[in-house]
């Protein structure tokens, strides 16, 4: 989801260090926002697709054939979709955990090395709340503790597939995403409000802070970003 809340802002800051091509894959296209990403840097190509998290592996193998077929390499894969809604158990699993699952699942195709790929590096944004619930949320914080572990699985498997990954876990930021949300069964009406009340830092602090992430392309990097500040986290169980 490269084109709200956190995406947006990170691919603005993208765009700015100038790489050759960015791909934005998103469920509703913004033609406003892509000609501003546009008018930002003319050494960067950008593409857009319409893209679904929720479609089948094999939907996304074929979404990624037509990919690769114009692009030839792709360096950096950043699975970013989510959505905070308890009410909606079933999409919650769908769009945070399952659909980062199968687009990571394919693109190996194109990327592992067993196949004669060239490796590639993935970057799952994941959340704070992976290993420190919001527990008002539980289907959401299970969702982002499932994409924290199965991402440090994907870097301990590196040596065998050729494709390294870390995790960005954003803390309380300023999105739509936390302006209003429904708490499991209803538990506290007030889960919104209540969060906010917490210090929380704006997208373009975290934006920021996820490009220093990318460039720091630590395998098996656990980072931290809350209050505009940068940090690796140490997570054993």
């Amino acid at each position: 989801a490269g084109l709200g809340g956190i995406g947006l802002d990170t691919s603005r800051e993208i765009v700015k260090h100038g790489p050759k091509n960015l791909v934005i894959l998103d469920r509703i296209e913004n033609p406003a926002a892509i000609a501003e990403l546009k008018a930002l840097n003319a050494k960067t190509t950008i593409t857009f697709y319409p893209y679904d998290v929720t479609v089948s592996l094999n939907e996304s193998t074929q979404l990624l054939k037509t990919i690769f077929a114009k692009l030839k390499t792709v360096d950096l894969l950043i699975n970013g979709a989510g959505i905070l809604d308890d009410h909606q158990i079933e999409r919650t699993i769908a769009v945070n955990f399952t659909g980062l699952v199968n687009t990571t699942t394919a693109i190996m195709e194109f990327w592992d090395k067993r196949k004669g790929g060239p490796g590639g590096i993935i970057c799952n944004i994941c959340s704070v709340t992976g290993f420190n619930a919001i527990y008002q949320v539980p289907v959401y914080s299970a969702s982002k503790a499932a994409v924290v572990n199965f991402t440090s699985s994907l870097a301990k498997l590196a040596p065998i597939t050729g494709v390294t990954a870390y995790s960005i876990n954003p803390g309380i930021t300023k999105t739509t995403l936390v302006h209003k949300f429904n708490s499991w069964l209803d538990v506290e009406p007030r889960v919104a409000e209540l969060l906010l009340e917490h210090p929380t830092q704006t997208t373009t602090q975290c934006a920021q802070n996820f490009v220093k992430a990318i460039e720091a392309n630590q395998n098996g990097a656990i980072w931290k970003l809350d209050l505009g500040r940068l940090e690796a986290v140490n997570w054993t169980k």
